[in-house]
């Protein structure tokens, strides 16, 4: 595969993370691009190298094949215009990686033809360990399919789409999903310290006991209900504590909490237009 030209239209924390990973993995700094209209993302985007920058979306587009939109979905109407013509001239490859912009939004701005893979990414993208569901538009080919692939993997995992609405489940299990484990382990904390622990120790316990199991759940050679059965002697203490979660329903309330963060995607998606 041949080295892409990728400009990215946005240059805050999410395209930033992209960037350097793509710069990690190897991929050179000139070709790639990024618009910002403020001199600060730029200037700490150049702290990743030598990265071309651009004030105008335009000039920025100039001669990509790829064209990352990384901006906030309230903007996208005003910068979607601006790239179009180049967009076309160039039969562009353009990613979205803005929450709730739908792709025939985005045609209509672009127009129809325009090869477009929506991606949802998390912001564990920030440590290269963020997950990303992909879905590619009828235009998009097998060479901008891998370009895609590996733009998003620079940064963590990518998991392929049937469908755009498959996103909004994306949106709710991995996009919003950082904030269920931050919440569960303030929980943890919290009632570690009414448990007689001081909360500098229950704070570490609790975050080493989140990474350990989610290392053990990636890298073990057995499935979830396997390896909790293991820690789960009978009439034990883990025993007591699962079966009180099961008696307050906690697989129903994480169901119903997934199920309105979906709404809420599908909700903005409507309001975004």
């Amino acid at each position: 595969m041949s080295t892409p030209t990728i400009t990215f239209i946005g240059a805050g924390n999410m395209a930033r993370s992209i960037i350097g990973g793509l710069l990690e993995s190897g991929h050179p700094a000139a070709a790639l691009r990024a618009a910002d209209p403020f001199p600060d993302s730029l200037e700490q985007l150049r702290a990743l190298g030598p990265v071309p920058t651009f004030a105008d979306n335009a000039d920025a587009v100039r001669d990509a094949d790829v064209v990352i939109l990384a901006v906030k979905p309230q903007i996208m109407a005003e910068a979607l215009p601006s790239i179009a013509s180049q967009v076309a001239e160039n039969n562009a490859l353009v990613i979205s990686i803005a929450a709730g912009i739908t792709i025939d939004s985005m045609r209509a701005r672009l127009g129809e033809r325009t090869a477009i893979v929506r991606a949802m990414p998390n912001t564990p993208a920030l440590l290269g360990c963020g997950a990303t569901g992909l879905y590619a538009t009828e235009q998009v080919g097998e060479t901008q399919r891998g370009y895609a692939e590996a733009i998003l993997g620079a940064v963590g995992i990518v998991e392929w789409l049937d469908s755009e609405s498959a996103l909004d489940a994306v949106t709710a299990l991995s996009g919003s999903g950082p904030a269920y484990f931050f919440l569960f382990m303030e929980a943890m904390i919290d009632a570690g310290v009414e448990l007689g622990l001081a909360r500098d120790t229950a704070t570490a316990m609790a975050q080493q006991t989140a990474l350990g199991a989610a290392r053990m759940a990636i890298e073990g050679d057995v499935d979830l209900v396997e390896l909790r059965r293991r820690v789960t002697s009978p009439g034990g203490t883990t025993q007591a504590a699962v079966e009180s979660f099961e008696a307050d329903h906690l697989r129903d309330t994480i169901a119903r909490a997934m199920g309105a963060a979906a709404g809420r995607a599908v909700a903005m998606s409507r309001e975004l237009g």
